[in-house]
């Protein structure tokens, strides 16, 4: 028989036992209240995870056009084949074999037909750096966010136009069971191509000129640059050299890439726009049109060469002489502007700057736009150098002197311009005083406005002093100028050609830069070209045939 006492005890523990399956039970409860209400969103999406997989299909980039048409830069397809694993989802695997469509996608490889003969023009693909992951780029901010893998334009007309170039990816939603394996497609969003973009580059031009640099037996072991435009700024061919191949990049093979990139004559530097050079004599048609203008001197104006122009100074005794003195020891005699610039006469054009003044020449340089940059549609562009008292002071700690002056007139001394400066430069002269920006691109597919205003401005310059310097450049082609190679020009195309040849002595290297600009016809120009061989030698000797087998190229091939 049960004590009271124990009964008791019975009593609590029954009690304890209910309370704690009590508990139990409403543990359990508000736990599967919390995963079916609270958490359940949250749960089922993981589920929806686990067995949906969102495919990203690259959109194919627009292509590159030359002016008639031709594909410059294109894309090539490649058949990709889905494979679903455990532990990255899945992967794109070449695959050329299609039996089961479901599991193929269509992407695309870039391609560079032109290959090295237009990589400055072109530019390269790349993948977004991590700096630039998830960043959206304000000029296309409905492409969205750069991912991871993504490729994005460096350098030239990729870099320039890559929101325009850029499509929109598409999507495909599959369904798979717990082993990877397919069950069905959802649903698929097909890639949107990007903006094809026209350019005004004449392939066959183009095409010749890389093969006529890369052939000269003058530029085989050179750098250099050369730039042809038309009448209205319109870049019809473009080559900097050396050049390299973008496909090596594309293709993603480390031990080329890393070659290029270490190469010691930096072939990725596009020597057209980022390059500043010492111009030469190729900047003494600024020079003339600056003392014209000024009315400083008129198309009578003569000059007495004697060879040598002497500076008494405090300082000592300064000579600078002229190249025909110093080479043949011969004098011109009296001569006037047009023979002056025919035979490159740096005594007349020493004289020429100590009566303009250096502020002037500044001047008259800024309005040419030689200290600024041109605006070309391609990245990267520098801007060039044109020496005055205040710049020398700030970057040289000394005063400016007379023979900084004769120096700056026949662009040497502390110039330094870009190919594609002085090339818009003397573009405007032959153009009758109209400075045009420079361009490439002509029109953009489905732009919708969006291509940007290149603008050719009046530079309010005296047709009749331009003239008179277009009669030098005329000359400097013909007999008795410096410009030999085109002598016979007129009497096998029978047009006139303008040109001025450029011998810029460096000081520090044994070879002067070769310089080349000319334009024909001289009152309508339909090509203007500027060449430079750097460190290349005489103008004429250098780079004056290379730019005559171009200019017959030309007029063989294009009506007049």
């Amino acid at each position: 028989m049960q004590t009271f006492s124990q009964s008791k005890k019975e009593s609590l523990f029954i009690f304890f036992l209910k309370g704690l399956l009590i508990t139990g039970f409403f543990i359990l409860i508000t736990r599967l209240i919390d995963l079916q209400i609270i958490e359940g969103t949250y749960y089922r999406s993981l589920t929806e995870g686990n067995r949906i997989r969102r495919i990203e299909i690259d959109s194919p980039r627009g292509k590159i056009l030359a002016r008639g048409g031709e594909v410059l830069v294109g894309n090539r397809d490649i058949k990709k084949m889905i494979v679903f694993d455990d532990k990255t989802g899945f992967q794109k695997v070449i695959f050329p074999d299609e039996k089961n469509q479901d599991l193929i996608v269509t992407e695309w490889i870039r391609e560079y037909h032109l290959k090295d003969d237009f990589a400055h023009l072109s530019g390269f693909l790349n993948e977004v750096k991590a700096e630039e992951l998830n960043r959206v780029k304000a000029e296309c901010p409905e492409k969205g966010p750069l991912k991871l893998g993504a490729l994005v334009g460096r350098g030239g007309l990729e870099e320039k136009y890559d929101c325009s170039l850029r499509g929109f990816s598409g999507e495909e939603f599959i369904e798979v069971d717990a082993d990877g394996s397919i069950v069905r497609i959802l649903g698929k969003r097909e890639p949107k191509k990007g903006n094809d973009i026209k350019t005004s580059i004449d392939i066959n031009l183009q095409k010749k000129v890389a093969e006529v640099l890369k052939e000269s037996k003058f530029t085989q072991t050179k750098s250099g640059a050369l730039v042809i435009t038309d009448g209205n700024g319109n870049v019809l061919a473009l080559y900097s050299f050396p050049s390299f191949d973008p496909n090596v990049f594309e293709q993603g093979n480390p031990e080329k890439i890393s070659s290029i990139l270490n190469e010691e004559t930096q072939p990725m530097i596009n020597r057209v726009i980022s390059g500043r050079f010492l111009p030469g004599s190729i900047y003494k048609p600024i020079v003339a049109i600056s003392a014209l203008e000024e009315k400083i001197i008129d198309e009578n104006y003569t000059f007495d060469d004697r060879g040598v122009i002497t500076i008494n100074t405090l300082y000592g005794n300064f000579t600078y002489k002229n190249w025909y003195f110093s080479q043949y020891g011969k004098t011109e005699g009296k001569i006037g502007l047009v023979r002056a610039i025919a035979r490159s006469t740096d005594t007349f054009f020493y004289k020429l700057g100590e009566i303009i003044g250096v502020e002037k020449l500044n001047e008259w340089s800024h309005k040419f736009g030689l200290n600024q940059e041109t605006g070309i549609d391609l990245p990267a562009e520098i801007v060039g150098t044109v020496p005055s008292p205040i710049w020398k002071l700030r970057e040289k700690g000394e005063k400016w002197f007379l023979g900084n002056t004769y120096h700056l007139a026949i662009g040497q001394g502390d110039i330094a311009l870009t190919p594609i400066g002085i090339h818009s430069a003397i573009a405007a002269i032959a153009s009758d005083g109209k400075y045009c920006q420079p361009k490439v691109v002509s029109s953009i597919e489905q732009s919708n406005g969006q291509l940007a205003i290149f603008q050719c401005k009046n530079l309010n310059v005296s047709k009749e002093n331009i003239k008179v310097v277009k009669q030098g450049m005329i000359a400097a082609c013909s007999s008795g100028g410096t410009g030999f190679p085109f002598f016979d020009f007129k009497q096998k195309f029978g047009i006139d050609v303008a040109c001025k040849t450029g011998t810029a002595e460096t000081g520090t290297i044994k070879n002067p830069h070769s310089w080349f600009t000319a334009f024909a016809p001289p009152d309508n120009p339909k090509i203007i070209l500027t060449l430079l061989v750097a460190n290349g030698g005489e103008g004429s000797k250098i780079a004056g045939p290379i730019a005559r087998e171009i200019f017959n190229y030309w007029f063989e091939n294009n009506s007049q």
